[in-house]
């Protein structure tokens, strides 16, 4: 059960000073935690926090069940290293703030292109595709999915349903006056996120998410396919404002697709695969598809310019997955 007090604004910053965190500014200190919110701000001074690496057993439940086995494992503890300081959780909060504006603004591009894509492919078929099971893979349109007990297409359906019901754009309430519904592919994907067209993509049939996948300079239907599932997590931690710049990325790309990406022609490291730069850079080799004239990378590395100056805490760029030699990139 949680046994935790409610602790005043005053009481919480009177916690980490205890701990040891620097206050240059008691006042605006405490306009931040009562703007911002303790709990937001503490995935910011977290990376201040003491540590200790401890070598501790466990049990291979994998391929052998009865050995132990060391694995090293670290413990946080409450203390804050010496010289961190609450200014520099809070620059780093400005910081991460910023950049997944920026990140939203390269991942809407993408989403718009990516439904004229997919509605105009699958349109080719049909102006109700979405509807029809034979436009798609049978594990997506036909098998029951184990995990939800549902086929993944009538899931879609409902959830394409209720987008177009909610709608009150003109163009979708024009549609149902005029014609009544289905919505043809063409106009329905206008309503449609970027959950919901990955999830049609992955769907789809490999020879079509091909087609879709070249003109991006993509081999594979399936690379785009994985691609567009990370994108879709990115833009999730960027629109729900969680803390991105040093985020463990739960969806990450396949090494072997990324070789069509110019940049890169050896396997990452499970650090760069990992955190979040890879993925800016999948959303950039995507934008230079859609506007080869974008300057979006020339801000972007503007941006992690301004990354905050607290390297004697041993906090640095690296915990994004910046890759060596990014400045110097020519994505023309």
């Amino acid at each position: 059960m949680y046994n935790k007090p409610w602790l005043s604004y005053e009481q919480q910053l009177d916690k980490l000073v205890e701990n040891g965190l620097i206050i240059d500014d008691r006042n605006k200190a405490l306009s931040f935690l009562e703007r911002i919110g303790y709990y937001r701000l503490s995935g910011y001074w977290y990376p201040f926090k003491q540590r200790s690496e401890l070598c501790c057993l466990y049990n291979s439940a994998i391929k052998k069940p009865n050995k132990k086995q060391k694995r090293a494992t670290t413990l946080v503890f409450d203390q804050f290293i010496t010289g961190a300081n609450f200014q520099s959780a809070v620059d780093l909060y400005i910081f991460d703030k910023k950049l997944r504006i920026f990140v939203l603004d390269a991942l809407e591009r993408i989403e718009v292109a990516l439904r004229v894509d997919i509605s105009h492919t699958l349109g080719r078929n049909s102006a109700f595709a979405y509807l029809e099971p034979d436009h798609f893979k049978d594990v997506f349109s036909k098998q029951v999915d184990a995990k939800t007990g549902v086929i993944p297409q009538h899931a879609w359906l409902q959830n394409h349903a209720n987008l177009i019901s909610r709608s009150k754009e003109e163009f979708i309430l024009h549609t149902k006056e005029k014609y009544g519904l289905p919505v043809p592919i063409w106009i329905a994907c206008e309503v449609w996120d970027f959950g919901t067209l990955s999830r049609l993509f992955k769907g789809m049939l490999p020879e079509q998410q091909t087609i879709i996948a070249n003109k991006y300079g993509i081999t594979k239907g399936e690379t785009l396919e994985s691609w567009l599932r990370c994108l879709n997590y990115l833009r999730n931690v960027c629109a729900h404002h969680s803390r991105l710049w040093n985020r463990n990325m739960i969806e990450q790309p396949k090494q072997d697709g990324l070789k069509d990406i110019k940049h890169f022609t050896d396997n990452l490291s499970p650090h760069t695969l990992a955190r979040p730069f890879l993925q800016l850079c999948i959303a950039q080799h995507l934008l230079t598809k859609i506007n080869p004239n974008s300057t979006w990378w020339e801000r972007l590395k503007t941006l992690l310019n301004e990354f905050p100056d607290i390297t004697e805490q041993g906090i640095n760029l690296e915990a994004i997955g910046m890759i060596e030699g990014y400045v110097e990139w020519n994505w023309q």
